[in-house]
């Protein structure tokens, strides 16, 4: 067995030498560091280190589990995971199947660098741009709301309203960019398919329903399935920045509480214990959701 091992890989050196950088970068930045993980169970103290420091099993675990803002981190996470995902994934489908269908090269062309735009600008502008805009005092939109005759709501303090703002503008941020990978599916379409339809009379919406969309029907479950695995995953960066105290109940999530216990409060052993739960269920549904596809359908990550 070893020694078939070593003649194939000997065999396609070449083959093993190219995914050899990205192989050992994840061994180096994601599997190594895995060895901190034990802190988790242990009550960490620097001066003793990992090893020397005592281990205390789940306390910190039954701590995060009892505590009193447990239900609300885990429904605020859930909530504005799922609110973006059930706005923000299929926008971009949308959007490619409109490009694909546009004949006009220099519009299509014009429409697609407007719309990828958004996605190069930093979090760090991002979120300079929304609390300018959003400003009470001086932002656009509360001065175009006003003027159209409307009362503007709080758009920055106001918890009801943080939700909104946060997915409408990842989606703003990230919809045109999320297109390149299904209009790449597009163009493997075959056009006698199309050909066909047109001779058998179909309408350009019942090809885009039969035919495009069908095709890439696989693109769009794994990046469901990768969606879901990371259910949990609310990035910190743009709550953190868009966060203030009167928000605080609708844009606490984990990850923020996990900065601010780990990095602020230093509760390295309990911050550790908070982001191992949060990736253990992520995990746990990426592994749920690819088993419902497979049982389902064809299309699987595994």
């Amino acid at each position: 067995m070893g020694r078939t091992l070593w003649s194939r890989i000997l065999k396609n050196w070449e083959l093993y030498l190219f995914i050899a950088p990205a192989l050992l970068y994840f061994i180096i930045f994601h599997y190594i560091p895995m060895y901190g993980v034990q802190i988790a169970f242990k009550n960490f103290i620097p001066t003793k280190g990992i090893t020397g420091s005592p281990w205390v099993g789940f306390d910190h675990f039954e701590r995060f589990f009892n505590s009193y803002y447990f239900w609300d981190l885990l429904w605020n996470t859930f909530s504005l995971s799922l609110y973006e995902l059930a706005v923000g994934f299929p926008l971009p489908i949308i959007l490619a199947l409109a490009f694909n269908e546009i004949r006009n090269g220099f519009f299509k062309r014009s429409v697609q660098t407007i719309t990828y735009a958004p996605h190069f600008i930093s979090v760090v502008v991002m979120a300079g741009m929304i609390i300018t805009f959003l400003s009470p005092s001086s932002g656009m939109i509360v001065r175009i709301v006003e003027f159209l005759g409307f009362q503007s709501p709080d758009l920055l303090t106001d918890p009801a309203w943080f939700k909104t703002v946060y997915v409408l503008s990842g989606v703003w941020q990230s919809a045109g960019w999320g297109t390149i990978i299904y209009l790449a599916a597009l163009s493997g379409v075959d056009p006698q398919l199309h050909e066909a339809a047109i001779v058998d009379g179909a309408s350009r919406f019942k090809r885009m329903l039969h035919i495009n969309i069908p095709t890439i029907l696989p693109t769009i479950t794994i990046l469901l399935i990768l969606n879901m695995g990371n259910i949990l995953g609310v990035g910190f960066e743009k709550i953190l920045l868009l966060q203030n105290p009167l928000n605080m109940s609708s844009s606490d999530v984990i990850s923020t509480f996990v900065y601010r216990s780990g990095l602020v409060d230093a509760q390295y052993s309990f911050s550790t214990a908070v982001g191992l739960f949060n990736s253990v269920v992520n995990a746990l549904l990426l592994i749920t959701v690819n088993q419902i596809a497979r049982r389902t359908s064809e299309n699987s990550l595994w």
